[in-house]
């Protein structure tokens, strides 16, 4: 039996978090396929109440006794800052190491993106971001702060070890799900040394994989060619703040972060399946909240567990109902956040 963590986390989350863990139970029973959820408190509330969004050991557990964890959005304005961002999105990622960012981009009507001539299934490929180095390590720091003559720096870290294994995983995807090309994007052009050695490990990498077509280009090349041309892109790999804009950009040709779901992976541990959208409090508790980003964000957890057969369900389930037009508002529709999940569910029986 799998084992699976569950942070609902804050705002909607709470609200799309349960049709999501249906959905996902659903799948996994059709597919004979034994799941069983742990629920934590982490998250606002908790901070709250206690002083920490999660405990200090969190991850100890989470690596002890879960095959995954699926998690939802964590932010409220309760809370200055990000604290609590930091706490538990952050604190999970660095804390079992989540490397690699998997970002599917699937269109699954026409109706929803802006390109012309498009339909279901013509825009399909994958972002991995680099997720633990890059400039979000936050190496840096300000001088002469609050002056006119005020300087801020801020360092990219890129180590040989975590290039490699980011672009090696992105070839362990393409090959395990199929997909007939994977594609580096860098600024090797202008960032001399972290371009640098991004070329010489996806060169090596490549080799090691001579049974998918590879290729590296630029990434401002890239980002206007996933526009003009997306089905010229299979899987995409990139560094952590390329990735980070990319993967929102080719989000934006499918239908918006309400249909993105998002995998946290480490291959040799735990990984975490979070939906990349926020908490959204002007909507919450409205019931209004588009629950397949996080359906389909379980459709992912199902297919890292070995159940491809429970994820590709999902998949289809929610194709069917967005053709049938049982959407909520955000996707043109006018069904609540429960029809929604409902109308998915209903297509895995």
């Amino acid at each position: 039996m799998a084992r699976i963590a569950v942070v609902r986390g804050d705002g909607i989350a709470n609200e799309v978090m349960p049709e999501a863990e249906e959905t996902l139970k659903a799948a996994a029973e059709a597919a004979s396929f034994p799941v069983d959820f742990e629920y934590f408190d982490w998250g606002s509330d908790r901070y709250l109440e206690q002083g920490r969004g999660m405990p200090e050991d969190g991850c100890d557990t989470l690596r002890a006794g879960f095959d995954a964890v699926f998690q939802g959005a964590i932010g409220d304005p309760r809370v200055p800052g990000s604290i609590v961002q930091e706490e538990v999105i952050l604190g999970v990622r660095f804390g079992l190491d989540l490397y690699a960012n998997i970002r599917p981009c699937r269109l699954y009507h026409e109706d929803l993106t802006p390109l012309k001539n498009k339909g279901a299934g013509d825009i399909d490929h994958v972002v991995v971001r680099e997720n633990t180095e890059g400039l979000f390590v936050n190496v840096g720091g300000f001088f002469k702060q609050g002056t006119k003559d005020e300087v801020a720096l801020q360092e990219e870290v890129h180590t040989y070890k975590g290039v490699e294994r980011v672009i090696r995983a992105s070839f362990d995807f393409a090959r395990r799900h199929k997909r007939q090309k994977v594609t580096m994007a860098d600024k090797a052009s202008g960032l001399r040394y972290a371009g640098g050695i991004w070329r010489r490990v996806f060169d090596e990498v490549r080799a090691d994989f001579e049974d998918i077509e590879s290729e590296a280009k630029h990434i401002d090349a890239v980002a206007m060619e996933v526009i003009q041309h997306p089905g010229e892109f299979d899987v995409i790999v990139t560094n952590n703040m390329f990735g980070d804009i990319l993967s929102d950009v080719t989000s934006g040709l499918v239908g918006g972060l309400g249909l993105a779901p998002s995998a946290n992976v480490n291959l040799e541990g735990v990984s975490m399946f979070e939906p990349v959208h926020g908490t959204a409090p002007d909507i919450y508790g409205r019931g209004i909240a588009n629950p397949m980003a996080a359906i389909l964000t379980g459709a992912l957890l199902l297919d890292h567990l070995g159940c491809g057969e429970g994820g590709a369900a999902i998949r289809r389930a929610v194709e069917e109902a967005i053709a049938n037009g049982e959407r909520t508002a955000d996707l043109g529709g006018k069904l609540t956040t429960q029809e929604c999940g409902d109308a998915v569910r209903n297509r895995l029986k």
